[in-house]
């Protein structure tokens, strides 16, 4: 237990200097954007003399580094700034948008899990036979599809025509209930999990190959205990720990493809906002959005690296 709160302290220390490293890189780059922050503001017909009134009002002809302590400073206290005129807070922006990604990729991540194992286990218990081979075709022709394609695949063969289960895109009205937001979260949640899903297919299999392999199994089985029992409570539980690892690369390919799937689906999230921010040169907003993502990235790695510490007790002692 000792050993275990140790790198769990290491892990929590090293959350502020990853968080600064992410804002001053979003800060960087976004500083180099195309666009001029205060035409936007302004508008394309405001006189040489009010951009520059507004430039020096907003700190824009300060060296880099103060604005970006500046930046920090307002950070630290929660301040995110405001929106392009008709100005509004961007913390207001991102708690309306943010729990939609959230949503959509917690729902993305739970198909992601349930197609890899069930697929991935079977290939693996079925090796070498029909069913490996068509689960190995499946995953190939998967992980090549591009999520914002078979997004739109999705729509064209369940949401238009006759074909219509599915609304084509929007988020069902809260007063719909549970089952309508399923249903207007269903087909970008499948179109973002199943490249994910596709991928982690091969490396359950490779696992479970790999424990179905070792000695312990054949020994369990040869002392009469049930085949299903061994691989239930023994070979899965051993198996999980690389895919979780890998699954915890993959949630960030999930948050960045879900601000794509969602302007596919016209989901009022994160990826809606990004997209207005750069249209309308909204350096702000564009910012702040990228910036939560990006910590809720590294959060999110973190906690992915404490879960493999529990699932692996031979890594507490190292």
């Amino acid at each position: 237990m000792a050993n275990f709160l140790r790198l769990l302290g290491r892990r929590l220390a090293a959350l502020p200097l990853m968080i600064l490293g992410v804002t001053l890189l979003v800060f960087v780059v976004l500083q180099f954007a195309p666009g001029d922050r205060a035409v936007a503001a302004l508008g394309e017909g405001a006189s040489p003399a009010a951009l520059a009134q507004y430039r020096q009002a907003n700190g824009f002809n300060d060296p880099l580094f103060i604005q970006y302590f500046r930046y920090l400073g307002k950070l630290i206290t929660g301040d995110f700034g405001s929106t392009l005129p008709p100005a509004k807070p961007i913390t207001d922006v991102i708690a309306s948008a943010f729990p939609v990604t959230l949503e959509l990729t917690f729902l993305g991540v739970l198909i992601a899990i349930v197609i890899s194992l069930v697929f991935g286990v079977l290939a693996a218990l079925y090796r070498d036979t029909w069913v490996d081979q068509a689960i190995r075709v499946f995953s190939i022709a998967a992980i090549a599809t591009p999520s914002f394609w078979l997004g739109i695949l999705l729509i064209q063969w369940f949401a238009l025509g006759d074909n219509s289960w599915f609304p084509s895109g929007g988020l069902a009205d809260p007063s719909t209930g549970f089952s309508g937001w399923l249903s207007s979260m269903a087909l970008p949640a499948l179109a973002l999990a199943i490249p994910v899903s596709a991928s982690l297919i091969r490396v359950v299999r490779t696992s479970m190959v790999e424990e179905l392999d070792r000695d312990y199994v054949r020994t369990a089985i040869g002392n009469g205990v049930p085949y299903t029992t061994v691989v239930s409570r023994n070979v899965l539980r051993n198996a999980l720990v690389t895919p979780v690892t890998v699954l915890g690369l993959r949630i960030g390919y999930l948050l960045g493809g879900a601000v794509v799937i969602e302007m596919i689906f016209s989901l009022p999230g994160m990826g809606q906002q990004i997209l207005n921010g750069i249209t309308n040169v909204d350096t702000n907003l564009v910012q702040g959005v990228v910036l939560v993502i990006a910590i809720t990235f590294v959060i999110v790695n973190i906690a992915v690296d404490l879960l493999y510490l529990l699932i692996n007790p031979r890594i507490r002692t190292v």
